[in-house]
Formats: C-alpha cells, sequence, structure tokens
C-alpha cells in the first residue's frame, strides 16, 4: 500500500484555491491507486515554529546535550521529516505570497531540510537521499507569471520548490497551476478549467514515471 501525504499552506481556509486543488489532486490520485494511505497535514493550524536556536537541534553533533526547550523542538521536527520519508507521494498546497511561497510551508521545509536524512554532504557536493517519491504541487497565483521572463523572473514560489525538492533528490515534481485568479472572473473559471484537466493528466501518470514522459 503506498502513502500519501497531503500538505496545505493557505491561510484562506474555505476560500483558499490551492486547498481545493489539494483536494481534487488526492481524490483523483486515490481513484487511479486504489488502496493509497492518506495522511493529512494543515500547515496554517499545526505550522512548527521558525528556525530558532532552540529548534535546530537536529543538527547538533551526536552526544551533544540538549535542553528540555532543544529536545521538544527535536520531537517536533524528528514527527515531520519522519512523516515526509515515510510517503511515497506528496502533495502540496503552494500559494504565491508576495512573489513566495508562505511563511509555514516555508517553516516545514526547514524542519525536513536535515543533513543525513534528506541530504548529505559528499567530496563530490550535495547528494539528495528522499528520491524515488512523486511531488505534485498545486501552484496558485493571482497574477500571471507563466507567459514572460519578465513574470518568471519575479517568483520564487515553483522555482524554490523545484530547487528544494530536487536538492532532496526528488526528480518527479508536478505541477498544476492555476494562475491569474485575481484578474477577474472569467480569468478565474479559465484557470480552474485548466489546472482540472491538468490534474487528471499529472493523477493517472504512474509514480515516479520518468518527467519526460508527462511531457508526451
Amino acid at each position: 500500500m503506498s502513502k500519501l501525504l497531503h500538505i496545505d499552506s493557505s491561510i484562506l481556509g474555505g476560500n483558499s484555491v490551492s486547498r481545493q486543488l489539494t483536494a481534487q489532486i488526492v481524490a483523483s490520485w486515490r481513484a487511479s491507486n486504489p488502496g493509497t494511505e492518506v495522511s493529512y497535514l494543515d500547515l496554517a493550524v499545526e505550522s512548527p515554529s521558525h528556525l530558532s536556536a532552540e529548534s535546530l537541534g537536529f543538527r547538533a553533533p551526536a552526544g551533544t546535550e540538549l535542553n528540555d526547550v532543544q529536545k521538544r523542538e527535536n520531537a517536533v521536527s524528528e514527527a515531520l521529516v519522519s512523516q515526509f520519508l515515510a510517503s511515497d507521494v506528496v502533495v502540496i498546497g503552494a500559494p504565491l505570497y508576495n512573489f513566495a511561497i508562505p511563511t509555514q510551508l516555508k517553516s516545514w521545509i526547514d524542519r525536513v531540510a536535515q543533513v543525513g536524512r534528506t541530504f548529505s554532504y559528499t567530496e563530490k557536493g550535495p547528494v539528495g537521499l528522499a528520491g524515488g517519491k512523486t511531488v505534485i504541487i498545486a501552484s496558485t497565483r493571482g497574477g500571471v507569471y507563466s507567459t514572460s521572463e519578465a513574470m518568471r523572473a519575479l517568483e520564487h514560489q515553483e522555482s524554490y520548490l523545484q530547487t528544494i525538492f530536487g536538492f532532496f533528490g526528488i526528480t518527479d515534481v508536478r505541477f498544476v497551476r492555476a494562475e491569474g485568479l485575481a484578474m477577474g472572473e472569467g480569468a478565474k473559471a479559465a484557470a480552474l478549467a485548466a489546472a482540472e484537466v491538468e490534474i487528471k493528466a499529472q493523477t493517472t501518470v504512474a509514480a515516479n514515471q520518468p518527467l519526460a514522459a508527462l511531457a508526451a
């Protein structure tokens, strides 16, 4: 039985388009892959704190004596990275906030970006340790950023997520994008319709099928 981790990060609750899309992605994936076990993480409700001196304990050398606060923060980081590593498929809602991702999602990434768990350093450079997963990202944007070089240079949402998951060794990163959502009801409706088509396309492709096949 495969395991799917469903993550939402929007602060908009029932008004969130990214939450709507992640729910559709998970439902479509389960329809194509019966028996998938789903766990859910709502980062707007259960967001780990931002990195601090106390929450960096997982980077401390072995044998280091940690205080009680550091131990509690370590337990949070350990639970999150273990949940991530145990998942075969990860579905993430990632709205564009001020040209980047929500701070709640960044806090989660900072907790799972652990040397020796999701990546390692070698004489030849960093090596990802979390390969073999499929990550599907519901990318939502009020404006349109994908149609010109000038606008693509402004977004640090999809580009960042592609980079960080690649750093973890994950090569199967898929995007379901809905943009132009704040540009009128017609533009929003068109964006959602296009996203629904993309959801069907991305969730009927088997996990870890080569990305070249996705573009065919």
